[in-house]
């Protein structure tokens, strides 16, 4: 019964918007036409915009991981608001924040602290070593008291993630901000997790019926080994294969190009995420 689908499926959502960030993808707007022609992505070291949402002295502390998860959340919401005309305010959102492996760069400059004689530990560096910073980050810039879940599946974190805002929008029928987020490690653990460089996605889910200008997302578990669903570019595949959170292109590929797709992310041991997405034209 290889990749059939099993227990009760939950209703569809809607994607709203989408943020996109990463070496060659500056933006979603700049990204989506290299998507529908992947022949044209060439890439090129990842920017990270300031975190302006921020006061000055967190936007001090932030890290890279916060400026690329900042990134494409403002993203996403800024194309939810325009394309649906609702009124998403980020301080009301539930969100869901995942990455492989959080703050990178943070737990290296910890090992070294610790490496040393003295072994002081800077106050900052010990706030930002916790999984869910990133998503506190969030909330203070907008002043949110809203649900939040941080999550990380090692490889499957895209899929875990995915799979936790899918499920929250669709029993509560309320909108949730799902940003996966991935940086590389300095050496020399770099040498251990190869990563190219950063890449963050952000997907603004809503109710399936909260507006006729999103994309309708259906996903269901399949027992069984299946392939997990790739790019036809090479070059894109790659990527995709190597950085967790790139595992959501080509979700963001098949919106790229307005075309009802099946996908399968094979990111759980026995099982996989079996993913139906329509979009409504060209994003």
């Amino acid at each position: 019964m290889s990749g059939q689908p099993i227990g009760a499926a939950l209703p569809p959502v809607q994607i709203l918007g989408v943020g996109l960030l990463g070496p060659g993808l500056a933006g979603w707007a700049a990204s989506a036409p290299l998507l529908r022609e992947p022949g044209t992505w060439q890439s090129s070291p990842t920017v990270l915009p300031p975190p302006a949402r921020l006061p000055p002295a967190e936007r001090r502390r932030s890290g890279a991981i916060v400026k690329l998860s900042l990134a494409v959340a403002d993203e996403a919401l800024a194309m939810a608001q325009a394309r649906s005309g609702l009124a998403l305010e980020a301080a009301r959102l539930a969100t869901v924040f995942t990455s492989s492996s959080g703050d990178p760069s943070n737990c290296h400059a910890l090992c070294e602290a610790l490496a040393q004689p003295e072994r002081a530990v800077s106050p900052t560096r010990f706030t930002n070593s916790v999984h869910n910073a990133t998503a506190g980050y969030w909330h203070i810039a907008t002043q949110s008291r809203a649900p939040s879940t941080s999550l990380c599946a090692f490889d499957a974190s895209w899929a875990a993630g995915l799979l936790e805002a899918f499920a929250q929008c669709a029993t509560t029928q309320a909108p949730v901000l799902l940003v996966a987020s991935d940086i590389p490690y300095p050496q020399p653990l770099h040498a251990l997790r190869p990563m190219p460089d950063a890449l963050g996605i952000a997907l603004l889910l809503a109710p399936a019926q909260a507006s006729d200008a999103g994309a309708t997302l259906s996903v269901q578990w399949a027992e069984g080994p299946t392939e997990t669903s790739g790019m036809a570019d090479p070059a894109l595949q790659a990527l995709s294969a190597v950085v967790p959170a790139a595992h959501g292109l080509p979700l963001l590929q098949a919106l790229a190009l307005g075309l009802p797709v099946s996908l399968r992310l094979n990111d759980f041991a026995g099982a996989a995420l079996q993913l139906s997405v329509a979009p409504k034209g060209c994003w």
